[in-house]
């Protein structure tokens, strides 16, 4: 089910699980849990790897769009958190595919460091459908990495779509969009959500669990000179209104 808001003309795709939104570019999961495939002649990345079970749904996209796990090139963390790792490991353990994640977190996506940001507000139904989605696709068994390669802010990645690493400090000390312009998109992680996991709030507005909340909001200003249709973040639907409507609205509801 589409949402349409009538301020604006941005469209909210709720409800929805695989998905191709634009050619090269297409959602794996759903609203509460998302990853990205960004594919080209040249082979396929990834975008974080979501939970453990998750791989199954990747399975069924490659097979939708002909393409094999061995087209994959490289997997892009947004941060090192364990729904976000999901199974990132396992491509690179089992198929040689090289995991990139910001040197600052490194150790958590490896199981090194624990961290414990405050939850905010919540709501009991949109909690444990979070929990309960979660459980279900492996969240309680997921696989650390035991290797990565570190990136920076700034970094061009030699991989499909010439991914572009812009620093986004605040939800953990090493958040990262990225930029791909050759999908149209910037990939956000938990920089910013469109559906608030706790409270089911739809939306942009900041994301809970962040280690520091003002420093996100701020970070929010390095991808404000972006002019991508479409920002994608890991949990929530897909927005085609524009970087600079999504800024206006997560700092909004800050």
């Amino acid at each position: 089910m589409a949402t349409y808001h009538s301020h604006t003309t941005q469209i909210l795709l709720e409800g929805m699980n695989n998905m191709k939104l634009a050619p090269g570019l297409h959602r794996i999961g759903n609203d509460i849990v998302a990853l990205y495939l960004v594919v080209t002649d040249d082979g396929i990345t990834v975008i974080d790897a979501g939970l453990p079970g998750q791989w199954h749904d990747l399975a069924k996209e490659l097979a939708t769009i002909g393409r094999t796990v061995g087209d994959i090139r490289g997997v892009i963390l947004t941060h090192g958190d364990s729904d976000h790792v999901g199974f990132a490991e396992r491509l690179r353990r089992d198929h040689g595919v090289a995991v990139y994640v910001h040197s600052a977190d490194a150790a958590r996506s490896r199981g090194e460091e624990k961290t414990s940001p405050a939850w905010g507000s919540l709501k009991v139904g949109p909690l444990l459908g979070f929990m309960g989605y979660s459980i279900r696709k492996g969240g309680l068994r997921a696989t650390h990495l035991k290797e990565v390669v570190p990136v920076s802010d700034g970094d061009v990645l030699d991989l499909p779509g010439a991914p572009v690493i812009i620093g986004m400090p605040g939800h953990s000390p090493g958040s990262i969009a990225i930029s791909v312009p050759a999908v149209d998109a910037v990939f956000v992680g938990d920089a910013l959500t469109t559906r608030h996991v706790l409270t089911g709030a739809v939306g942009p507005a900041p994301a809970p669990f962040t280690d520091d909340p003002a420093e996100a909001i701020e970070s929010l200003r390095r991808i404000a000179g972006l002019s991508a249709t479409w920002v994608l973040p890991g949990h929530g639907a897909p927005w085609s209104g524009g970087v600079s409507e999504a800024i206006r609205l997560t700092t909004a509801a800050a």
